[in-house]
């Protein structure tokens, strides 16, 4: 992985779809908003794909590349017309970009997995309790 590249910055081994899709969003000046607007989608679509809980499918991501002005290829590998880096991103600031963005997929999957726990341990104690609901009644 050489992220301290400039045109390394989004390549498969240090972004995922949803990095390089926010970027190139981004630079195009728009909000997720505003994406979701243009592409006929829900904002939540958009931020789904952008934290990368969810895909678009193939015609969305055609579209996509269209208004962000960025190849396909770059949009789903990192490889081909698409964003360099941010400017002035060789060195160990893109290193500690790297390590903050690492940190932050390792919090959200602990996040995500620690929300199914809770919901698996909410459906037990009210398992357990007969339904809180069927007790008052």
């Amino acid at each position: 992985m050489d992220a301290e590249k400039p045109d390394q910055w989004f390549s498969a081994e240090v972004a995922t779809f949803g990095d390089r899709l926010a970027a190139a969003r981004e630079a195009a000046g728009m909000t997720q908003k505003a994406l979701a607007t243009r592409l006929g989608v829900r904002l939540t679509t958009v931020q789904a794909w952008e934290d990368d809980t969810s895909e678009p499918r193939s015609n969305r991501l055609q579209m996509l590349a269209g208004m962000l002005n960025v190849s396909l290829m770059w949009l789903l590998t990192g490889e081909g017309d698409g964003l360099n880096g941010p400017a002035g991103s060789a060195g160990k600031g893109a290193r500690a970009d790297v390590a903050a963005l690492q940190s932050l997929r390792e919090i959200r999957h602990c996040v995500t997995d620690l929300d199914a726990r809770l919901a698996r341990l909410e459906a037990q104690l009210v398992k357990a309790e007969g339904g809180i609901d069927g007790r008052d009644a």
